[in-house]
This record gives C-alpha cells, structure tokens and sequence, in this order.
C-alpha cells in the first residue's frame, strides 16, 4: 500500500468524488546507499491537486473555480513508512500554511492503518481585497472552505486507495 500511496496517486483519481485530476510536477528517488544500488528509497514528489467543489458565496468575490489547485511537496521516506508534506493552496498562497506527516502502519498480517496528522494556519491580513477590519469576519469561511478542500481528500484516500488496489484489471 505505501508503494501505491506514493507512486500510483494519478491512477487513484478516478476513485475519488472531489478531485478532478493530480498532476506529477516533480519527482526525484534518493537511495540511502547510493554506492551499492540498495537500501530504502527516498522520494520527493510535487503533484498538482485539481479539486472541484461549490466555492461558498462568503469568498465567491476573492476565490474563483480556477483557484481550486494546491500543490503538494511530499518526502516520502520507504524506511519508515512515512510521508512529510506541505500543501500549498492556490488561494492566498502566501497566508495559508498546510502540513503534516502521514504514515502508514502495520495493522496485522494483510492490513495497514493510516495516520495523518496535520496543521492550518492561515492569516488574511496580507490578503489583497480583504478589508484588515473584515479579516476576522472572513477567516472562519476562508479557512472552512480550505478545510473542505483538503479533510475529504485526506479522508477519502485511504477508501478510494482501496477501491483502486482491488479494481478488476489493475496491472
């Protein structure tokens, strides 16, 4: 499961209701013993996430459906079957912070459970067109609208990773 949450994301797309496509940027492997051609793999991926979902009419005026991307810089560390990422949303790129570790864990002899651990921080005091005096007012919709981009995906993966794992004709 840990090769095909890091590698076979692109393939898993169509198995989730509220991501339209991902994108593979960036990719570069890492071996921890380069000199002997063996050991565990690092890898470091930047995908582009395409979402879609109802942008809510609080931040209609400032969030446009094109905005509706985030970039994920994931390192991905085959030793310890863990994952460190940070998202990077389209929207207010500068003010929002997004990251995390995930890791996928031994769960019995034919099952693994998921861990994802996460933070949101997010300022609309530097934002263009947000009044200082309505950044309180507008932060919970902003940030509750990012969450609603993001908590899905996380939570959906692990089903739709499955749906895809067990799909009739997966090479």
């Amino acid at each position: 499961m840990f090769a095909a949450y890091r590698d076979e994301l692109t393939e898993v797309v169509p198995f989730m209701t509220n991501v339209d496509a991902i994108n593979v940027i960036k990719r570069e492997e890492f071996c921890d013993s380069p000199s002997v051609g063996k050991g565990p793999l690092r890898v470091t991926l930047h995908n582009e996430w395409v979402g879609r979902g109802e942008i809510p009419r609080a931040v209609q005026g400032i969030v446009k459906p094109e905005m509706i991307r985030w970039d994920d810089y994931a390192e991905w560390d085959e030793a310890t079957w863990a994952c460190r990422w940070e998202l990077k949303v389209r929207v207010f790129r500068d003010s929002v912070r997004c990251s995390g570790t995930t890791r996928l864990l031994a769960d019995g002899p034919s099952s693994t459970r998921v861990l994802v651990l996460g933070s949101l921080d997010i300022d609309l005091k530097e934002i263009p067109g947000v009044p200082r005096i309505l950044a309180g007012t507008v932060k919970p919709a902003v940030e509750k609208f990012i969450v609603s981009l993001v908590t899905p995906n996380l939570e959906q993966m692990n089903v739709s990773l499955s749906s895809y794992l067990s799909s009739p004709g997966r090479a």
